[in-house]
């Protein structure tokens, strides 16, 4: 059965959203093994084993939860474990997903304080550190950052980041949500000073959605000792004394847990550092595309460009609604949609995961052949400027 089309259409479907990205068969695979006893032995071995491997996509020596959840989970957990009903954080306006992020520490009882952005830039630590100075009583009880805003296709600098709370001398969490970069950009949990690393399964790890997670800093561990925010589900202590025999204190994804060992197992075979460079390499491809076409990038500032994802502006006047319907309709393409204040001005191409030269080649054509079925004012030849940036820094 076909589930997202109405009519038959020869050929695989692209799926080039900057996630949920396209799942390896190898992982398609790993997730059809029948399902273990989660009480069994069996289950307690491989619980461990998966765990301690999960580490190392963090860059941490620490403890990784992961949820049954969506990314949105990951964030409540976050917050739940390490903050009080009243407490101040401050969130950087950096597009759609720090706005929800935002409402959600709302919701929640906590006082967010937004840092005001143009949704065409990531975090700037500068502004940061001045308002931590400011804070002579040290109210600010976290700091929430999202590395790579997926609205936008701009990328935070969390390093530096770091940099701006040390020199600030405050002693404010730093809360980092990764859905979209893990697994696709240069992310350090430990040597960076994250406190907690937001991540979800289904970009740069490869999996369908479902799987969420938090990578914890001792630091954090200790302010979840006198964290007031309710939490049952998402409490963090049942979790990490079920996961160090391997176990889980309710009912496992174990199919996805499956799918999770398969697709570590691929990132850590190829190498992060390798995996990394890959993304670096389309990403620049996909701009000199876009750039060629004579269209903007709606990230304004190169030092914080997506290596997950390229948002691209369309001229005044004409629809990127309308383009993503025509590629859909087309050439059996999904492209992102605009969010917040970007819908229908923008478009996103995702090149995450599980993803090679080829397959950008096949997705930049269809975007030109888009293009020009749409009657956006272009210049040709985008494809052909991608496939020599390609030619001359072959993988």
């Amino acid at each position: 059965m076909t589930y997202y089309r109405s009519r038959p259409v020869a050929g695989r479907h692209f799926l080039q959203i900057p996630g949920p990205t396209n799942v390896p068969d190898r992982v398609l695979r790993a997730m059809d093994n029948p399902t273990m006893d989660h009480r069994g032995p069996d289950f307690g071995r491989f619980g461990r084993a998966l765990l301690e491997k999960l580490r190392g996509v963090f860059r941490t020596t620490g403890p990784v939860v992961i949820y049954p959840a969506s990314g949105t989970g990951a964030w409540e957990a976050a917050l739940v474990n390490t903050l009080s009903p009243g407490d101040r954080v401050l969130m950087c306006e950096t597009g759609w997903f720090a706005s929800l992020w935002r409402e959600m520490a709302e919701r929640l009882g906590l006082r967010p304080e937004f840092l005001k952005g143009d949704w065409r830039r990531g975090a700037d630590p500068e502004e940061i550190e001045a308002r931590l100075r400011e804070d002579k009583a040290q109210e600010i009880k976290a700091v929430c950052v999202v590395h790579n805003e997926t609205s936008t296709g701009c990328t935070s600098r969390i390093e530096e980041v770091r940099r701006a709370l040390d020199a600030a001398a405050h002693p404010a969490l730093l809360l980092v949500d990764t859905i979209s970069s893990l697994g696709s950009i240069d992310y350090r949990h430990e040597d960076w000073g994250v406190d907690v690393t937001v991540a979800g399964s289904q970009k740069g790890l490869m999996l369908p959605p479902g799987l969420s997670f938090n990578a914890i800093s001792p630091k954090a561990l200790k302010a979840n000792e006198t964290a007031r925010l309710p939490r049952s589900f998402w409490d963090w202590k049942p979790m990490l004394a079920a996961n160090a025999t391997g176990y889980f204190p309710y009912t496992p994804a174990t199919n996805m847990l499956y799918a999770l060992d398969a697709a570590v197992d691929m990132l850590l075979e190829e190498g992060l550092e390798n995996v990394f460079a890959r993304h670096d390499r389309h990403a620049e491809a996909t701009r000199r595309a876009v750039r060629a076409w004579g269209l903007e990038i709606q990230c304004a500032e190169p030092r914080h460009y997506s290596s997950s994802l390229t948002a691209v502006r369309l001229p005044e006047g004409h629809s990127a609604n309308a383009l993503r319907a025509v590629i859909l309709e087309k050439f059996n393409m999904s492209l992102g949609n605009g969010l917040g204040p970007l819908d229908d001005r923008v478009f996103r191409i995702g090149h995450l995961g599980d993803f090679n030269d080829l397959q950008l080649m096949g997705t930049l054509s269809g975007v030109e052949m888009g293009l020009a079925v749409a009657g956006v004012p272009h210049k040709a030849g985008g494809a052909r400027a991608a496939m020599d940036y390609l030619i001359g820094n072959a993988g």
